[in-house]
């Protein structure tokens, strides 16, 4: 059973937190209007770290086209015509294509070069 509960949306929060926590920049959570965001302890949380929430308006995927553009990227390059024997596989393909995407994965837009790599260069000059 992997629906999402309350809790794991939660843990997934606590998780992307500890990640960012020495992030100097102003943090955004951009998300959807699913009924987890919305709660009150989700919310005050998201406050008490700092980090500005923005949600898409109902039924526009427009409003985030970056993510929506990547999730794409994504399906198209590791989930569709694949069968996962199990969550944690797929959880296992996700992990491993990011960690792609942000270090090897060259964009035209970024010069030729990764996301993280584009980064660096940014921050040095």
């Amino acid at each position: 059973l992997n629906n999402p509960t309350y809790q794991s949306i939660d843990i997934a929060l606590n998780q992307a937190l500890a990640v960012t926590s020495d992030c100097p920049y102003r943090r955004t959570f951009h998300s959807d209007q699913g009924w987890g965001y919305q709660m009150r302890d989700y919310v005050s949380k998201l406050k008490s770290h700092r980090i500005f929430q923005s949600m898409s308006r109902k039924g526009n995927c427009h409003d985030n086209s970056v993510m929506e553009n990547f999730f794409g990227l994504l399906k198209q390059e590791i989930y569709y015509g694949h069968i996962f024997s199990s969550f944690e596989e797929l959880e296992q393909v996700i992990v491993i294509w990011i960690r792609y995407y942000n270090t090897k994965r060259i964009k035209q837009k970024l010069n030729w070069m990764s996301p993280i790599q584009f980064r660096l260069n940014y921050q040095n000059n």
